[in-house]
């Protein structure tokens, strides 16, 4: 069986499944304030869900995987966005940095990820293969469960009455 790696699967069923697998193995610590806190300056409201953390976790976890190393300061940019100040126009504003500071050691607790040596943190083999049987784990689930499209049917109108043997 070919291999298959997070490149390979949809980036949201992916974040959603890593989210569910750190939540019920129990081993992520969540702090005691998230529920509590916005997750940037710009945002107006606190997140709606109350696993927001995992999800940020997993996708902080994919985006190692893709593109590492990554610093404090690198994921405050990704999860960064636009500030609305009204009638003025719009500028950039990075994350919280607590955030994505409590998610990296979250990430190295787990020995998923550890400190490069030119800063920043990077994958580690285990995290790898983590992530990669996950991600295998989405790819049998969708293969199993594709939708065949029904093959429409055709239905030809009898009409009454005297036509001549046309149809309408």
């Amino acid at each position: 069986m070919p291999s298959v790696s997070v490149k390979d699967v949809n980036q949201q069923q992916f974040t959603r499944a890593f989210a569910n697998f750190l939540k019920k193995s129990g081993k992520v610590k969540v702090p005691e304030w998230s529920d509590l806190v916005k997750t940037a300056s710009f945002k107006e409201l606190a997140p709606f869900d109350d696993d927001w953390f995992y999800t940020r976790v997993a996708a902080l976890a994919r985006h190692i995987y893709m593109r590492s190393p990554v610093g404090v300061g690198g994921v405050k940019k990704i999860f960064g966005g636009r500030v609305n100040r009204g009638s003025a126009p719009s500028h950039y504003v990075r994350s919280s940095g607590s955030i994505a500071r409590k998610a990296l050691q979250t990430l190295e607790s787990l020995k998923l990820v550890e400190k490069g040596p030119n800063g920043g943190r990077r994958l580690t083999s285990q995290g790898h293969r983590d992530l990669d049987r996950i991600a295998s784990q989405i790819r049998i689930r969708v293969k199993s469960t594709k939708f065949t499209k029904p093959k429409p049917k055709v239905v030809v109108k009898k009409t009454k009455g005297k036509t001549g043997g046309k149809s309408e």
